[in-house]
């Protein structure tokens, strides 16, 4: 039987979550569940929980809300308002098979969505992080609610990194923006950072980002030169993924390069961390040396995202079947 013949079959794609509104009480009610998590912080309980929600929340949480202020949308945050269009878009791939959208943290909630579901009368869902490159700390993360879905039959996508259409799609928005705009001389491959020690415990995050970067600089035609790989968004002391993007920045700038290309295809959407730390802080620093850097948007609710998880949710559900 065709999927699309399948009324008791559903997607969810699910991204990282964001807060309801630009406040501080907002922000902290977000940060609290997201860092609460084990996966993301695994410090022992006892010591993590009294230092989040006596110091760093009280502290951070106030200082973000403004940060989220600055990039909000009519509809929400970048991150809710893209990744909702999403699944719209995908939906329109589909007769027949539900496609809805959801948060590991936040609103609208894995867990609900998948209750939601079976009262519903859907009988299996293929749940799609939207994660390109797999982590235990946001993939597993994600499995971890579909792994508590009872009466529901759940396929966990573990990750999409070197799947050709997507490549081709994050490929087809460079060329884009490039032909809008001009090549810049360097292209910057700028992907979420993780603990060095995460890594080091086997976690296969880095090795998918370097495979992704190459693939898409391959379909680009570039050469080694022309383009290079760092991490970004670190929190806290401890060591993390090198190199970081800041600090490729100002090597970039030593360099001579003055007219630099930022993509970040570990971000399916658009969010604080591509539009206030990279389009505006990042920018600003590398003016400071001298130089411009053009942020070249995630793919966002372009059709040819949707069209691309489309094909890959389809393979998926073929399989499954």
């Amino acid at each position: 039987m065709d999927i699309n013949e399948k009324p008791d079959t559903a997607i969810v794609v699910v991204n990282l979550g964001t807060p309801d509104a630009p406040t501080a009480p907002a922000v902290r009610r977000y940060l609290d569940e997201f860092l609460s998590d084990r996966r993301v912080v695994s410090l022992p309980r006892w010591l993590w929980l009294p230092l989040l929600r006596g110091v760093i929340l009280p502290l951070r949480a106030p200082k973000v809300a403004p940060k989220y202020a600055s990039v909000w949308m009519e509809g929400g945050s970048p991150l809710a308002v893209h990744t909702r269009g999403l699944a719209v878009r995908m939906q329109e791939e589909f007769d027949g098979v539900r496609v809805l959208h959801a948060m590991r943290y936040g609103n609208p909630s894995l867990a609900s969505v998948l209750a939601q579901l079976r009262e519903d009368g859907v009988r299996r869902a293929l749940v799609l992080p939207l994660y390109p490159q797999y982590s235990t700390t946001t993939t597993a993360a994600v499995g971890d609610v579909a792994a508590r879905a009872d009466g529901l039959q759940v396929r966990l996508l573990n990750d999409y990194h070197a799947d050709a259409g997507w490549v081709e799609a994050v490929a087809a928005s460079i060329r884009t923006h490039r032909e809008r705009h001009g090549s810049g001389e360097h292209l910057l491959f700028s992907f979420h950072g993780l603990p060095q020690r995460v890594a080091d415990a086997g976690d296969p995050y880095p090795r998918q980002c370097e495979a992704s970067a190459a693939a898409i600089a391959a379909a680009l035609g570039l050469s080694p030169e022309e383009w290079s790989l760092s991490y970004q968004s670190r929190f806290g002391r401890e060591r993390w993924l090198e190199p970081a993007t800041d600090a490729t920045l100002d090597a970039l700038a030593e360099r001579g390069v003055r007219t630099l290309d930022v993509v970040a295809p570990g971000f399916a959407a658009d969010c604080l961390e591509t539009l206030e730390e990279v389009a505006i802080m990042l920018a600003e620093q590398f003016h400071e040396r001298g130089g411009t850097l053009r942020y070249i948007p995630c793919l966002n609710d372009s059709p040819g995202h949707a069209r691309a998880l489309a094909a890959i949710a389809r393979r998926e559900l073929t399989a499954w079947s």
